[in-house]
């Protein structure tokens, strides 16, 4: 079973669905013994930083999350998900992130010819091998929808980069903990091989 975390975020039911498609048994919980027993864990989301970091706090979910990951379990942040693994983002100055992995969010700057939010489909480059990323082609495109990109601490954890307006970190992975700033669900077939790449690891 795969546990997918609900915090009230937008976007939670898509992943939901992809999962389904692929043959798994997805929950959509909060439900502390569902998650810390659960064979795979997602965050997913849309939203804003602050406001999610607050409904994890409220709803317990953070210290969770920290003792799902220190057991080891295979564990993917989607989109918010990505950013709220990191340190802190500048769309909620003064509010602390989960602090699993070394970085900052920071907003794309305003760029003549290019709109904030980056909504769209964009290219990824791997800067090293990746369990997440086994079998996807260079430059494979994946559908993307984000105003604040991130700038990973550690450049050994980053899994795949993108460019829009700047080149930036698309997607991280250390030992048990994967996850993309873009909408696997959201990305067809490449997508869809990403999510099997991490139900398989």
């Amino acid at each position: 079973m795969i546990a997918i975390i609900d915090y009230d975020a937008g976007n939670i039911k898509s992943v939901e669905k992809a999962l389904i498609h692929l043959g798994e048994d997805a929950v959509i919980t909060r439900d502390r013994d569902t998650l810390l027993s659960a064979k795979k864990v997602i965050l997913p989301g849309v939203g804003a930083f602050g406001d999610a970091m607050a409904r994890l706090n409220e709803y317990g979910l953070t210290d969770i999350i920290k003792s799902i990951i220190s057991k080891g379990t295979p564990f993917m942040g989607i989109c918010l998900g990505l950013q709220l693994l990191f340190d802190s983002s500048e769309e909620s100055p003064g509010v602390a992130g989960l602090g699993i992995l070394p970085g900052v969010i920071t907003r794309f700057p305003q760029t003549p010819g290019y709109k904030v939010p980056q909504i769209g489909w964009n290219s990824l480059s791997f800067p090293k091998g990746s369990r997440l990323f086994t079998g996807i082609p260079e430059g494979s495109y994946v559908y993307f929808v984000h105003s604040y990109y991130l700038k990973a601490g550690n450049p050994d954890d980053v899994a795949a980069n993108s460019e829009y307006i700047l080149k930036f970190d698309a997607a991280v992975e250390r030992d048990n903990v994967f996850a993309c700033q873009f909408h696997p669900e959201k990305s067809s077939d490449i997508g869809l091989r990403i999510l099997k790449n991490f139900i398989e690891i």
